[in-house]
């Protein structure tokens, strides 16, 4: 190698990187990482909004990749009618590098609104157009004016999946499909819950509905239930955002409190099992002035419900595996909650918490102190930010955890490997068929202790 050839290697590799939302550790290749491309998660957003449609800006690859590496991994799910291989998408060439995409994207996006004949289109542009500088903003401005539709720049190397989901409040927040309205007294807004990323959405957010009902509180939670445009367009309507996340959701809450006034709540997840669950009532029915009595009434009814309920596998959690050692394996808000709730609720001991969803770094000590801070325990775990699944296991070696919550690529040799029970508990999730299966709330709580147990009990 001449001189000469190494000093040009030593320039070119030396030079300082841009900064972006992605750690500096993971700057180069990850391995196995627990999310997705800035479009994916666009992509998993459009398709957790009934009746809306995404308009892929791409080449052909990033909607079939993520038909597995987003929908599949999401509790094998398939998308429903707009997803996956039945999504509309421009399939970019190598002509298309040189000449442009626009004049097919023109013709991708009429065709698409006479064939779905839908009430929302949401352009996703990923990485080619957004190289080439396609103008997509006029071609979805010349159909606004007739149909519901926007324009969401997401190049894969923008940022990561959940930021992605961030993307597209942004896109819609700046949009005309948001006007000021009247507020409706007792109504809020949930964010920070990502449809196939965090794989319990459905049954999450059911259920928060379904709880907030009971004490008077009419939830959008926007995603699975409901229109989905209907669901956006009444966003202005609540007296409240409450965000279920320590920074997904947040920059939503953050723009519609300065274009609407509209304050919001931040909570560090969906909540699971009775304590996170009532916390979380009484601060929101407390904002929101609910009548006490009604309040205090439905959560004295739900947590003699729960504690009675979870005496049934007493026997099996004392005699078989009492106060065990946990680790945890999964995204802020997942980790968070489940960290919580076997400590507290359960009386594990927590080991172990790896955060693989990436947060931005200005929020991490943030929510190492909402774990260590909130814990009823003499035991902190150890806490890692970690999106590598080579060095996520090789962090779980030689440590004393009986029980791991994390995906399912743990699973098949957590028991081997770490001497663990395995819990599928987090993104990605192959093994498991989701739909309106969860953790959150009351009954979400009894579900993961059931899930818990299951794992290592027999006859006694």
């Amino acid at each position: 190698m001449s001189e000469n050839y190494e000093k040009i290697q030593k320039e070119f590799f030396n030079q300082p990187t841009i900064e972006s939302n992605v750690d500096n550790l993971e700057q180069n290749s990850v391995e196995a990482p627990r999310y997705g491309c800035a479009l994916a998660g666009v992509y998993a957003t459009v398709l957790g909004l009934k009746n809306a449609v995404p308009i892929l800006h791409s080449g052909a690859g990033c909607g079939v990749g993520n038909l597995f590496g987003t929908l599949y991994a999401g509790g094998e799910s398939c998308g429903v009618n707009e997803g996956g291989t039945a999504t509309p998408c421009s399939c970019l060439v190598e002509e298309h590098v040189i000449l442009g995409g626009e004049d097919k994207l023109n013709n991708l996006v009429d065709s698409t609104i006479q064939l779905f004949n839908s009430n929302f289109y949401v352009v996703i542009s990923g990485c080619v157009p957004s190289l080439i500088g396609d103008d997509v903003d006029s071609i979805v401005e010349y159909y606004e004016d007739e149909h519901p539709i926007i324009h969401v720049n997401a190049p894969g190397f923008k940022a990561h999946s959940l930021e992605g989901h961030n993307l597209f409040w942004d896109a819609v927040i700046d949009s005309n499909l948001l006007e000021t309205q009247e507020i409706e007294k007792g109504t809020v807004n949930i964010f920070g819950v990502v449809p196939y990323n965090h794989v319990f959405w459905k049954g999450d957010l059911y259920e928060l509905k379904k709880l907030f009902a009971s004490i008077g509180i009419k939830a959008n939670v926007i995603f699975g239930d409901g229109d989905g445009l209907e669901n956006i367009k009444n966003i202005p309507k609540a007296e409240y955002n409450i965000v279920l996340n320590p920074w997904i959701g947040v920059r939503a809450a953050e723009k519609l409190k300065e274009k609407f006034g509209t304050p919001f709540i931040t909570f560090p997840g969906v909540p699971v099992g009775a304590k996170q669950t009532s916390s979380l009532l009484y601060r929101v029915a407390e904002k929101l002035n609910i009548n006490k009595d009604i309040v205090n009434d439905f959560i004295t009814e739900k947590e003699e419900w729960f504690y009675r309920f979870a005496e049934y596998p007493g026997d099996a959690l004392i005699l078989c595996r009492p106060n065990q050692y946990f680790a945890v394996v999964a995204d802020t808000a997942y980790a968070i909650s489940y960290t919580k709730f076997l400590t507290n609720e359960i009386g594990y001991l927590p080991d172990i918490v790896q955060i693989t969803d990436n947060p931005p770094l200005e929020v991490r000590q943030k929510i190492i102190d909402e774990i260590n801070n909130s814990l009823e325990s003499t035991i902190k775990p150890d806490i890692i930010f970690e999106a590598d699944t080579y060095k996520i296991r090789n962090n779980l070696n030689n440590r004393p955890f009986a029980f791991l919550l994390s995906s399912s690529l743990e699973q098949p040799t957590a028991l081997e490997e770490w001497g663990a029970c395995h819990v599928s508990a987090s993104f990605p999730i192959y093994g498991n068929a989701v739909l309106v299966n969860h953790y959150g709330g009351y009954y979400g709580g009894l579900t993961l202790l059931e899930d818990l147990v299951s794992t290592f009990v027999g006859p006694l």
